[in-house]
């Protein structure tokens, strides 16, 4: 891609005091045509670069061009790369040319990092769909999906915002202009994405996962009582938990709101006791309640 051929021109000649357009074209195995019109780009993107003919002449930068190699930390460089293998993690296409040329720059060569945030199960749909949202973000289009919650089904326009990783699942921060409010969409939840070509305006907030009231006002904090039979799963999914003296646990979660927050509590079956807030404890009753009539 030219884009990664820009790129690597700047880093040679960061290294090398000039080269010609001809080592240039074997290098990259194109035309000296193309190197010049690179040339060209770069220049226009405010790049100091130059020409010169003759002997000893070729293809440099401005002296005083300098994109220093040590303005960035060592725990720096390790953060960019481990950023840069987190989001590689979730591509379709999995190409490591920018993380293998920012190690090579930064001197570090060390692989030691490995994340991927796909389940067990093939989670292609999933990384397709969160391809397409990236560069709906990034270009500030609109999208239309069709979108499962727990009671129903409906197709949704909104202005994607930002992709968001929380509590082992992927999530679209949104404006739905069918609620005409911000909304958090979970990407496995959403088919038949078309991105638009209706452009918008509407920025995201810098910050969403945290402290945040827009996240906050999204969640509901459960307060649980689970057995002792259960104490693999407080130590595996809970960070807030006392043990009590019969082995059991008293344990507190913080989920976003949804109905899908009764489909995992229920997961728990008979070893767990929803203890707050009341109007969860009731929910969860009537839901058990009518599930029990299926078998009389």
């Amino acid at each position: 891609m030219q884009i990664n051929r820009l790129f690597e021109m700047i880093y040679l000649l960061l290294n090398k005091e000039s080269m010609t357009a001809k080592a240039f074209a074997e290098h990259f195995e194109v035309s000296q045509r193309t190197i010049y019109r690179d040339v060209e780009l770069l220049s226009s993107a405010g790049i100091p670069i130059y020409m010169t003919k003759g002997k000893g002449g070729g293809i440099a930068l401005l002296p005083d061009f300098v994109l220093n190699k040590t303005v960035l930390t060592d725990r720096e460089k390790t953060d960019i790369l481990s950023a840069l293998h987190a989001v590689d993690a979730v591509s379709l296409e999995q190409t490591n040319t920018a993380i293998d040329k920012l190690s090579s720059m930064f001197g570090n060569g060390s692989d030691w990092l490995e994340v991927d945030f796909s389940g067990w199960t093939s989670a292609r749909e999933e990384a397709a769909v969160f391809d397409a949202l990236k560069g709906a973000i990034l270009r500030k289009k609109k999208a239309v999906f069709l979108y499962h919650s727990g009671k129903s089904s409906i197709k949704r326009t909104v202005e994607p915002l930002k992709l968001c990783f929380k509590g082992q699942g992927w999530y679209l921060y949104a404006y739905c202009t069918v609620r005409c409010d911000y909304r958090f969409f979970k990407l496995r939840r959403i088919q038949e994405l078309t991105v638009l070509e209706e452009a918008f305006q509407r920025t995201a907030p810098a910050r969403l996962l945290g402290d945040s009231q827009i996240l906050q006002d999204n969640l509901v904090t459960i307060t649980l009582k689970l057995s002792k039979e259960m104490a693999y799963r407080v130590y595996d999914e809970f960070s807030e938990y006392e043990h009590q003296l019969d082995g059991s646990f008293i344990a507190q979660l913080t989920m976003p709101k949804g109905n899908w927050v009764y489909h995992y509590l229920a997961s728990f079956g008979e070893h767990c006791e929803i203890l707050a807030p009341e109007d969860v404890r009731i929910q969860i009753k009537e839901k058990l309640q009518r599930t029990l009539e299926l078998y009389l």
